[in-house]
């Protein structure tokens, strides 16, 4: 005689708590693989799922391709049974499904589905009864219920459907979204409180209880589409803030006032009131993506999100920007940007990262190029720049000590590896989208 549903469930929570329950998860990238190292850390054996072959031989010779994960990390995570594979028949060895894949724009800004669809078609052949599936990528209110679940229930042979409560017989399924911040160091990763929905009472109890094993706290909420709406507010709020103080940079700009300067007086205010910087614009995954995400889905809804749109449009415009203020910098020098030699500082979208997700010195690069420049770049994190979704650069990192060749300096990424007084003192022009040179009084700077 089989087990009965709630047995199924009991079972799930007791291989849970004591560590037996094999963990799956799809897509070993920035979010997935420090996921995954968690796990491992509680002992955990995880399978890491990945399309890329070399991921999954990197991996498994433990390696590492993100810098901030050294390959003893892995290693160690192999003496807990860590290991990675391109072979999705064994997602029906798999107890619990975290499913952490890119979910970008497509050329028109509108949400791009199929790396979170083409993943879900994978796995739903090979699910299993009492199998909890979570998906972590970031998406819009509606997509754990509205895509994934139908997709999981037509895509395996046995028919199964996903469980609502503990008398049904079928799958599990949730969405917590991730909560990774590259090169942050300041919170530890259990520290981040958990946020999870699940779909029914027993996938948000088995979803908590999964994530309650590798983190301090877990956030229950209601539904999938709290969870998903949950993390769009998070990245809108930083994305509308930035868009902020873009715009007020060029009108400080204008008015001959460093905004840096009254953002350091403003946040000696003790409530009310939170720092925000101003860039080249903005990079990463979530921040540039989310309130497309949002404007999208709102549509449907007959809703305009006008003011979340103005904060896109504005952050958007920051390469170009730059690119003028490059042009005006030049021009006060009886130089056109067409034949100028340009070095880039910095391709990441950040500081002291290698990731190239959304870049805006990408664009700014791509611009550059397109107006007749001669563009080279540098960054330490990426020797050489090939083809992306959205680039196709394919150029190598050229060194600093060939600063004094190139007409303008441009500072697009603050990385903490730079010497900016020496690059000042080299360079015949540096236009500085950062900051980086604060407290460095010279004629060749040129901050915007």
């Amino acid at each position: 005689m089989g087990l009965t549903s709630s047995h199924r469930v009991a079972e799930l929570k007791q291989r849970i708590e004591t560590r037996e329950a094999r963990i799956g998860i799809v897509g070993m990238g920035y979010v997935g693989l420090p996921l995954a190292l968690l796990f491992s850390e509680e002992r955990f054996k995880v399978t890491g799922f990945d399309i890329d072959p070399v991921k999954v031989e990197t991996l498994n010779r433990g390696g590492s391709y993100i810098v901030r994960i050294p390959g003893t990390e892995i290693q160690l995570a192999q003496q807990s049974g860590f290991q990675a594979t391109d072979d999705y028949t064994a997602i029906a060895h798999m107890d619990a499904v975290l499913i952490c894949v890119p979910t970008p724009l497509d050329e028109y800004h509108e949400p791009d589905l199929s790396f979170v669809a083409g993943t879900v078609r994978s796995i739903a052949p090979h699910l299993h009864e009492g199998q909890l599936v979570i998906l972590e990528s970031t998406t819009y209110p509606g997509t754990t219920e509205e895509i994934v679940v139908p997709l999981l229930e037509s895509g395996n042979p046995a028919g199964l459907r996903a469980a609502r409560d503990a008398e049904s017989t079928g799958f599990y399924v949730a969405f917590s979204p991730e909560r990774e911040d590259p090169g942050n160091d300041s919170v530890a990763r259990r520290d981040i409180p958990k946020v999870v929905g699940g779909c029914g009472p027993v996938a948000l109890e088995l979803a908590a209880a999964v994530y309650g094993t590798i983190f301090n706290r877990t956030v229950p909420v209601s539904s999938p589409a709290v969870a998903e709406m949950t993390k769009l507010l998070e990245n809108i709020y930083r994305c509308v803030n930035i868009a902020l103080v873009n715009e007020l940079k060029q009108l400080c700009m204008r008015m001959g006032i460093n905004l840096f300067e009254v953002i350091e007086a403003a946040k000696t205010k003790p409530f009310g009131f939170q720092a925000f910087y101003p860039g080249p614009g903005l990079g990463g995954h979530c921040i540039p993506i989310d309130p497309f995400y949002l404007s999208w889905k709102a549509k449907q809804f007959d809703f305009h999100t006008r003011f979340i749109e103005l904060a896109g449009q504005v952050n958007i415009g920051m390469p170009y920007f730059v690119v003028e203020n490059i042009i005006e910098a030049l021009s006060q020098r009886r130089k056109s940007l067409a034949g100028s030699r340009i070095l880039v500082l910095g391709v990441a979208y950040k500081r002291d990262i290698d990731d190239l997700r959304e870049s805006p010195s990408l664009t700014i690069i791509e611009l550059l190029k397109k107006r007749g420049a001669l563009v080279e770049y540098n960054d330490p994190f990426f020797p050489s720049v090939g083809q992306g979704r959205k680039y196709a650069l394919n150029m190598t990192s050229t060194p600093l000590d060939r600063i004094p060749e190139f007409d303008c300096v441009v500072i697009a990424t603050d990385h903490s590896q730079y010497d900016y007084r020496a690059i000042v003192s080299k360079a015949q022009l540096v236009v500085d989208t950062r900051n980086a040179t604060r407290g460095i009084d010279a004629a060749n700077v040129i901050r915007c």
